[in-house]
């Protein structure tokens, strides 16, 4: 069966970058924590770029050598940057994105919207755009017992969760990063974009 003719009844789309619009405010944030945890952003930031898409609190882990207390400190003074720029205004959906999802809801499709961010902050810019209620749920790494992408969890979780696939080949993935792929190609999605 070609692509063109499979069903795909569930739709994995990423948020930031892909959905929605945040004008660099991940790095912006990352900056903040590293200055606010004593290191200089500029010998971590090509990293974080390379990372683009993985859970934040695993990029943190690899930047602080393992050390999991420095990690978590990292990770809520990202978290709390973030937060204070998504408060100030500073995302907008990525033009068509709410219609998009809408028209994929209202063909019957569901939708599940996903991110790399911990579901603070993950709920902050879903309140600041509106979207509550939007897709069918929502997922973030600890939606899934804790890894993000690269790993296939999130997509698993929202096939699992959702009941509306028969398998895996009838799920699409949309992303904008190379761990938003591997993911869904990890998770056997039929469409991974």
């Amino acid at each position: 069966m070609s692509v063109s003719k499979k069903k795909f009844n569930l739709v994995v789309l990423d948020m930031a970058g892909t959905t929605v619009a945040d004008g660099g405010l991940v790095e912006q944030a990352f900056s903040a924590a590293a200055w606010q945890m004593g290191a200089d952003p500029e010998s971590m930031i090509g990293y974080v770029r390379a990372t683009m898409g993985e859970s934040k609190i695993s990029v943190f882990r690899h930047l602080f050598g393992g050390d999991e207390g420095l990690a978590q400190t990292a990770n809520a003074a990202f978290e709390a940057a973030y937060g204070e720029r998504v408060a100030a205004g500073l995302i907008v959906p990525i033009p068509g994105a709410r219609e998009a999802i809408e028209r994929l809801r209202g063909e019957g499709r569901s939708v599940v919207l996903s991110t790399g961010f911990a579901r603070v902050t993950q709920d902050a810019i879903l309140a600041a755009l509106g979207w509550e209620g939007l897709a069918d749920f929502t997922l973030c790494p600890a939606d899934a017992g804790g890894r993000g992408r690269p790993y296939p969890d999130m997509v698993l979780a929202a096939f699992l969760r959702s009941g509306a696939a028969d398998g895996v080949q009838e799920i699409a993935v949309v992303g904008d990063t190379s761990y938003d792929m591997l993911s869904g190609a990890r998770a056997g999605a039929g469409v991974v974009a």
